[in-house]
């Protein structure tokens, strides 16, 4: 959760490969060899989810789905960044308009990511708390590289609460005991902590070394019938989407009354001059 420059831009993805897209926001590569594309975010200084990133994260998710990938590999163009999380600046000093916008944003980009249609692991390159822990939640497989970094939900920590569906995904991940503990405390887990409680499956010596893990993932399903993989995928996830998509109106209004609140804002804009002082 930190401030970055806004800058959009438009992906469209070209029907031919294999390919390269570059933009301000989202690099996606696709490769004839693997049949498998690797969307990297690519927002310094750390990936943090404004509006912007999410929406073309969202837009680049859907045009590989259409485009019958074999699967998809989730990373971070930055070294040692995966993603810092919601964006702060997206939540201090906004109106109601603004914060309704930004979380519905989010929340049609969760319910993308969540319910892709094929095959999806994060490739996990660094830092992970908060909003980026949410999106390697999201993914079927998680590969983390091995490092100082650390990884978790840690929204106590900055004064606020990690709303439902984060907290579900924790709790099914790593068991509602951990989970209980970790969410009170904010505890971000190092690698090795992280692959001991199962936030993660694998751990990876460096990145190259983790979207090689996240490809054999992916080619895993070559000798399973897609339909089937398919339906039991969204089984297994209905429960989750359903509850979002049941209370998308009141997990809004939570989240747009707690950040207007005087203390979450004073909380915010402490934690932003803390920043600027770094």
């Amino acid at each position: 959760m930190f401030a970055v420059k806004r800058i959009f831009s438009r992906i469209q993805i070209p029907l031919y490969r294999p390919y390269t897209i570059n933009s301000k926001l989202i690099e996606v590569t696709h490769e004839d060899d693997t049949g498998i594309a690797t969307v990297s975010m690519a927002c310094p200084p750390v990936n943090s989810l404004n509006r912007e990133l999410l929406n073309t994260l969202n837009t680049s998710l859907k045009n590989i789905q259409n485009q019958k990938c074999k699967g998809v590999i989730l990373s971070s163009s930055l070294p040692n960044v995966f993603s810092a999380g919601l964006d702060i600046m997206e939540m201090y000093d906004r109106n109601e308009k603004q914060l309704t916008e930004y979380w519905h944003t989010l929340q049609d980009t969760w319910l993308t990511l969540y319910n892709l249609q094929i095959p999806i692991a994060a490739a996990i390159n660094g830092s992970s708390p908060a909003g980026g822990c949410l999106l390697a939640l999201s993914c079927e497989y998680r590969v983390l590289v091995e490092g100082k970094h650390t990884i978790g939900l840690n929204e106590t920590k900055l004064g606020i609460v990690a709303p439902e569906w984060f907290r579900n995904l924790y709790i099914e991940t790593i068991g509602y005991r951990k989970a209980e503990i970790a969410l009170l405390r904010g505890t971000l887990f190092h690698p090795k902590e992280a692959l001991e409680i199962g936030l993660v499956d694998e751990l990876a010596s460096d990145k190259a070394n983790a979207i090689k893990k996240c490809q054999d993932y992916i080619n895993s399903f070559k000798s399973i019938p897609s339909k089937g993989r398919l339906k039991t995928k969204m089984e297994l996830r209905k429960r989750n989407s359903l509850w979002l998509k049941v209370n998308r109106g009141m997990d809004l209004n939570e989240f747009v009354t707690f950040a207007q609140l005087p203390e979450v804002q004073a909380g915010l804009k402490l934690y932003i001059e803390s920043l600027k002082k770094k």
